[in-house]
């Protein structure tokens, strides 16, 4: 439980590995154990100045060493939020047809970022109380549980751990679906000029590079390569851009509303898409003015508005531009001429670029966390690190090859995972947080909306996951 007791809250949002897209990259060095001493002293000292000063507000407290603006802070989001997903609207609208398709990825969004705001709230209000500066997601989960009645307080233990494993499997199915990306673009291009090979040997022939560039330690030295991929990327949906404006938009053959079975598949790829929910946290813990986040006219708000519709212009646009025919990225359906090869070869460079900086997180989470405890004074330390760097690459590589259908994949871990972490989880914080507070007609409903956010949340999840589940079974299963 290293790293989650009360007294660890704040050394764990200071050393909070889900960091490594808020810009403010932290040094190996804040990962060390040996600190903790030194910043519990300061945390003492940081309570005793609280106590003299009357109510404690964290956002006095915080110390950030390169704190962000609001504007850097906007930009980090959109560029957490922006990978592969959106690329992968078009398909959503497909399942969903263009015009519930519309409605519901405005509404998805709505309610991410509703859940957002809470779970915010939720970490401001217990370190409030708690009388430290911030606090990591899995932190605020056991803070937050451990707020509310008994029931809630027995899962206090366990939900760090909960929350970990959430964001580790996102995160190692963030990396298997850029694995698949990059295999099938490739792929694509060598197949326009003639040669045919299978995706799985172009993963192969990736594994490699992949492997390496996770052996990077310090993100530091990724962030150039990082600012380059940002640039490919842009130029690369300008392209993709151009080839769905050139196509006739025409509504012949598009469903306004598609099959009822395809439902879960466009919910699971929409979560996986609009949240950015490992990154909203350190966003705000490292920005100069965090009151500002979730403001009515705050970053949260601004951000999630442009990401929704940009996403939503991209899922109507994409599918009524290649309607059927659209692929799990819709980078695959742009043509096989020069430019569309281009392209795809940009965009297959940018993810492999950002695959180490997905991959990052969950291989700190793990080895931080989990693993070091137990080999703190190992002499093959560093060779174990690693080994483990190398274990989850080939891990997310062999998922890759084994189901290499990007599209199945997406919805599969915006089910599983962000069904749970973006809606269920900060809508059972916010009720254990206010639980007390929960009297009149206000707190029915408020009860009330978190309920029904957690069932469609746990619904989401089990209909989401069985059924890309069915479509990856079918996939394998010959027909008649």
């Amino acid at each position: 439980m290293n790293g989650f007791q009360n007294d660890g809250f704040a050394e764990d949002a200071r050393t909070d590995s889900y960091s490594s897209f808020s810009g403010a990259i932290h040094s190996r060095e804040q990962l060390n154990p040996k600190r903790s001493t030194s910043f519990t002293v300061e945390l003492k000292d940081v309570k005793k100045k609280s106590i003299e000063a009357g109510e404690y507000d964290p956002y006095n407290f915080r110390e950030v060493e390169h704190p962000t603006t609001n504007a850097e802070t906007l930009i980090h989001l959109l560029k957490g939020s922006f990978g592969t997903g959106i690329l992968a609207m078009p398909l959503a609208f497909y399942h969903s047809g263009y015009l519930l398709g519309v409605i519901a990825t405005g509404v998805i969004g709505l309610i991410c970022t509703h859940c957002i705001q809470m779970l915010i709230k939720c970490e401001y209000e217990v370190c409030k109380r708690q009388k430290v500066p911030s606090m990591s997601y899995p932190a605020t989960a056991q803070a937050c549980l451990n707020e509310g009645p008994e029931f809630f307080k027995m899962f206090s233990g366990v939900a760090p751990h909960i929350v970990n494993i959430f964001l580790l499997i996102y995160q190692l199915g963030t990396g298997t679906v850029y694995t698949v990306f990059v295999g099938e673009n490739i792929q694509g291009v060598l197949a326009s000029n003639g040669i045919d090979v299978d995706a799985r040997l172009v993963m192969t022939a990736w594994l490699l590079p992949l492997i390496l560039i996770n052996y990077v330690r310090n993100l530091k030295f990724l962030a150039p390569f990082s600012t380059i991929a940002n640039f490919i990327t842009v130029v690369s949906f300008g392209i993709i851009a151009y080839y769905m404006f050139k196509q006739d938009f025409t509504f012949e053959e598009k469903e306004a509303f598609g099959s009822i079975r395809d439902y879960p598949l466009f919910f699971g790829t929409v979560l996986f898409a609009l949240e950015a929910i490992g990154v909203i946290m350190p966003l705000e813990n490292e920005m100069k003015t965090p009151q500002h986040f979730g403001s009515t006219f705050g970053v949260l708000n601004i951000g999630m508005t442009a990401i929704v519709t940009l996403y939503v212009a991209m899922g109507f646009f994409g599918y009524i531009a290649f309607g059927k025919h659209v692929g799990g990225s819709v980078s695959y359906t742009i043509g096989n001429d020069i430019p569309a090869q281009v392209c795809k070869i940009m965009l297959s460079l940018a993810i492999f670029i950002t695959h180490g900086l997905q991959m990052f997180p969950a291989i700190e989470t793990i080895w931080n966390q989990y693993l070091l405890p137990t080999c703190q004074k190992s002499e093959h330390k560093l060779f174990l690190e690693y080994l483990t760097r190398t274990v989850m690459v080939v891990f997310c590589y062999g998922l890759a090859v084994a189901v290499p259908y990007i599209d199945l994949f997406i919805s599969l871990f915006g089910a599983l995972t962000l069904a749970a972490l973006g809606l269920a989880i900060p809508a059972i914080l916010d009720l254990s947080t206010y639980w007390y507070s929960l009297t009149g007609v206000r707190g029915q409903l408020r009860i009330a909306k978190n309920c029904f956010i957690i069932l469609v949340g746990v619904f989401g999840l089990i209909v989401g996951t069985s059924t890309s589940l069915q479509k990856i079974i079918e996939k394998f299963t010959p027909t008649a």
